[in-house]
């Protein structure tokens, strides 16, 4: 099974850092991608730590909408920074997590555009993917994936929740869809329903912990050996058995991070 994203390097995670690792190789996870603001010292840095316990792991690079407002006086600092942070980490495989976030609006939309245009066209230029965030703003997400991408940029949309339509939308592009642990949420069965329309080859898996534990480990920080209830649930939809699910999954994290 592969967590293919997850914030490791979060402070969170500091203090017990060696036996979230052990729990994950102990559930099976072979490897995660592990998300790492762009700029962030401390990420960087505990990312080295990270890669002393569990040599499999890989990296993205980007920043968040939500980070975008620190690049408004020079939005061109963002790809200078991006682009020397991927340098400087041997493990990075991707751009992200990038995008777009109307629902908080922690930065504002011009900005969170800009922002996001140049990271894309980064990824474009590097021949990386992309690690797609979007909440309430599919329309521009997809949009600007389109304009900047122009069919040459690959990618995932992340922790997806949105609708058929956005999914259909990512899979036109050729990306792929990863969901998380909201997926076994009892009240989750329009998104059960959409997952059951996405392609076992475009799939992915993932924790997005400390956030959103799967059930039946809804109200406590979530981590990497969680996955496997993603894995079932998807195996569940789409009539598999858990273990296929799980190396078709792992090879479609292995096809788009070529890790």
């Amino acid at each position: 099974m592969i967590d293919s994203h997850c914030h490791l390097a979060d402070d969170t995670f500091a203090k017990d850092l060696d036996e979230v690792v052990a729990r994950a190789k102990a559930a099976g996870v072979e490897r995660a991608l592990v998300i790492l603001e762009a700029g962030n010292d401390a990420e960087a840095a505990q990312a080295t730590r990270l890669e002393s316990l569990w040599s499999e792991v890989r990296f993205a690079v980007g920043a968040h909408p939500h980070q975008a407002h620190q690049f408004s006086a020079d939005v061109s600092a963002v790809e200078r920074t991006v682009r020397r942070q991927l340098s400087d980490t041997p493990g990075a495989r991707a751009i992200g997590e990038i995008g777009l976030d109307y629902h908080y609006d922690f930065s504002p939309r011009d900005v969170q555009h800009a922002v996001f245009r140049s990271q894309v066209r980064l990824a474009r230029e590097l021949d990386l993917p992309v690690v797609i965030h979007t909440r309430e703003a599919d329309e521009d997400t997809i949009a600007i994936l389109r304009e900047e991408g122009g069919g040459h940029v690959r990618g995932v949309l992340h922790c997806f929740t949105g609708t058929a339509a956005l999914a259909e939308a990512g899979l036109d592009l050729g990306f792929f869809i990863s969901l998380a642990g909201i997926i076994t949420f009892p009240k989750a069965g329009e998104l059960r329903e959409t997952a059951r329309g996405v392609p076992v080859d475009r799939l992915l898996t993932e924790t997005d912990s400390p956030f959103l534990a799967p059930t039946p480990y809804r109200g406590k920080r979530n981590e990497p050996a969680y996955v496997g209830r993603v894995v079932d649930t998807l195996a569940e939809l789409h009539q598999m058995d858990a273990a296929a699910m799980g190396a078709q999954t792992t090879a479609n994290f292995h096809s788009l991070f070529r890790p």
